[in-house]
């Protein structure tokens, strides 16, 4: 079985008005189909730049990326963005709903952009999953925080990608909301066989991973 993702000696360097700051340095990482990963440590420590780099959003200055079997280097914009289509979706602490759509149609957008089929059956089954078959017709305006996070769970996993990338996806929540949020996202990505990488500073939520991996200063530890 090959891993669905893996980072090879990765480094990014971005550019800063005081010189080139190293923000990964040497990274190898990787994740297996279906296995729910925890990234934690210290903010600055790269943890997000890891997402970032994953899926593609960010450009490594050198090493290798390779998503769903296919090396990242050397893609155009739109060959990344073909590749993630359907395929790789992403949780983050801000929800990124469209404030002008409700909950159904939340979900129901991005799955009509990635061209899929039945995207109305695909969107009441996600958001039931999350329990809001209730709730579909409500703006994000008229949902509490724990809510709108659901729909964003419920928009990341309907088009049953490979793989979920989850940037401290309970960090906007109190606790209890937040367990409650990341009950749904690990049992739901498990139930369809995606692969989990969970960016989290809280060790509750990591310790729900099959395995946690440690940051510190760019580097895996």
């Amino acid at each position: 079985m090959n891993p669905a993702l893996i980072l090879d000696k990765v480094y990014l360097t971005l550019s800063a008005a005081s010189g080139p700051v190293e923000i990964l340095k040497g990274v190898s990482f990787r994740a297996m189909p279906g296995e729910s990963v925890a990234v934690v440590g210290p903010s600055g420590s790269g943890k997000s730049s890891l997402i970032a780099v994953s899926t593609g959003i960010e450009l490594i200055t050198s090493g290798t990326v390779t998503l769903l079997g296919e090396t990242l280097t050397g893609k155009s914009e739109d060959a990344l963005a073909s590749l993630r289509r359907g395929r790789v979706s992403l949780v983050f602490q801000s929800f990124h709903l469209l404030g002008t759509m409700n909950a159904f149609d939340n979900v129901r957008a991005p799955l009509e952009i990635a061209g899929l089929a039945n995207v109305d059956e695909l969107a009441r089954s996600a958001l039931a999953a999350v329990g809001l078959a209730a709730r579909m017709d409500h703006y994000p305006g008229q949902l509490s925080g724990g809510e709108r996070q659901r729909v964003a769970v419920a928009r990341a996993l309907a088009s049953n990608p490979a793989i979920v990338f989850a940037d401290e996806p309970t960090g906007n929540l109190d606790r209890a909301t937040g367990a409650l949020v990341a009950d749904m996202l690990f049992a739901i990505a498990r139930d369809r066989g995606a692969t989990l990488v969970v960016v989290t500073h809280d060790m509750e939520i990591a310790r729900r991973a099959d395995r946690v991996v440690e940051m510190s200063d760019g580097r895996v530890v």
